[in-house]
């Protein structure tokens, strides 16, 4: 395609996607009002955004962050902490700390991130299995819903957490939403009362106007580099959920008798707290433009998850390219598109946890910041590239210059 032809295909994929847009104007108002009144009843000032050091004894910024995470994703509670690594790490936090031997852990929407399937199947001394954890997983139908009568048959009275991933990860399917959770929810408390339903929230914050804890979650866990970060989180993870859950994991973050009373912010909380002012923008931004991305790469004849005019479930758009190296022409277009290392190249590599090699363009300004721009899948079939984030729909735009010649080609 010429430079002419791409402009112009993206320029009618914009009025195509308008209505969408629209609808993304409304959510964006809808979650930066609900995060605005938690800054504000939560009552932060100025000097919560100094941090704390050493031991980090009655820290008011981590104080403050953690009880304005809880107002903002609608818990008792939470954990926010610049030294919990990943999404991974706070979610692993969680199970460590509630599942015991003998205990049976569901995951409801299938295997789940190759990096946390690892942690509770693989041979690692610390591993679920190892420690005695029974697991299942219950795929879902092949309509992309939850399959109750495969939890009904997966269901023991051992059964301690019911476990269910939000975003597609690198599973071809569609992201799960608050109607999934409040369904969970209300089957949890018809058929197994003493479960805990727990959800990883990663790239689903502010896609919906309600966050897990409102449609009958009991705990969820995410990344501060991915949407509630707004791009200026420099690491870090959160929790949040049931005060008795909360409680109970703080004291695996920390160590036994301390839970919440230590853990320095050091010099992270304004970065923190003002990124999480700033994601409903920026998630709506990147969810108009993985509309965008999502109408022009379908033009071009390409397999997308979601099309353009589904609601928005989490802030990944996948697209099946169909062999090896149009997934690494594609993330190598993304990168050349980035503000950072734009001219890497990216190669598939071995990547901790990862059963296969996996090629990642992010060419951002905090390390793999899934927040800002970046696409990466593992070089397995159906060879499916995942991209994620954007600071707004005009970077996105600017980026399908690169990527639309490359598929262009391939097709």
């Amino acid at each position: 395609m010429t430079d002419d032809e791409v402009s112009s295909l993206i320029e009618a994929a914009k009025e195509k996607v308008r209505p969408a847009w629209e609808r993304l104007y409304e959510l964006e108002a809808a979650n930066h009002g609900r995060v605005l009144r938690a800054f504000q009843e939560c009552r932060v000032r100025s000097f919560h955004l100094q941090s704390g050091t050493g031991y980090g004894y009655d820290d008011p910024a981590r104080e403050i962050m953690e009880e304005v995470f809880a107002a903002v994703f609608q818990c008792e509670a939470a954990i926010v902490r610049p030294q919990l690594a990943s999404g991974t790490h706070a979610l692993w936090v969680c199970l460590d700390a509630l599942l015991g031997p003998g205990d049976h852990l569901i995951a409801v929407s299938g295997p789940p991130y190759d990096t946390l399937r690892n942690a509770i199947t693989g041979g690692s001394a610390h591993s679920l299995r190892r420690k005695g954890v029974t697991y299942s997983e219950v795929p879902l139908t092949s309509e992309g819903e939850l399959d109750f009568a495969g939890l009904q048959q997966a269901l023991t009275p051992n059964t301690r957490i019911l476990f269910l991933q939000r975003s597609k990860g690198y599973m071809w399917r569609p992201g799960l939403g608050a109607e999934d959770i409040r369904a969970l929810a209300a089957w949890r408390d018809e058929k197994a009362p003493w479960a805990i339903v727990m959800i990883d929230n990663c790239y689903g914050e502010f896609v919906e106007p309600l966050e897990p804890g409102a449609a009958g979650a009991d705990l969820i866990a995410g990344s501060l580099i991915k949407n509630p970060g707004g791009t200026l989180a420099p690491g870090g993870g959160y929790i949040a959920g049931r005060r008795d859950l909360i409680d109970v994991i703080a004291d695996r973050v920390t160590a036994p008798g301390l839970g919440l009373h230590v853990g320095p912010t050091l010099g992270t909380a304004r970065h923190i707290l003002q990124g999480l002012y700033l994601a409903p923008h920026l998630v709506a931004e990147a969810l108009a433009g993985l509309a965008l991305a999502s109408y022009v790469f379908e033009e071009l004849g390409y397999e997308v998850t979601p099309r353009w005019s589904d609601p928005p479930r989490d802030s990944v758009l996948a697209v099946r390219l169909g062999s090896p190296e149009l997934l690494l022409e594609f993330c190598r277009s993304i990168q050349a598109a980035s503000p950072v290392d734009s001219d890497a190249r990216p190669e598939p590599g071995r990547l901790p946890g990862y059963e296969h090699r996996v090629v990642m363009a992010a060419g951002t300004f905090i390390q793999g910041s899934s927040s800002e721009l970046s696409a990466d899948g593992p070089v397995r079939p159906p060879y499916a590239a995942f991209m994620q984030g954007g600071v707004s729909r005009v970077q996105i735009a600017l980026a399908l210059h690169h990527v639309v010649p490359v598929l262009a080609r391939g097709n």
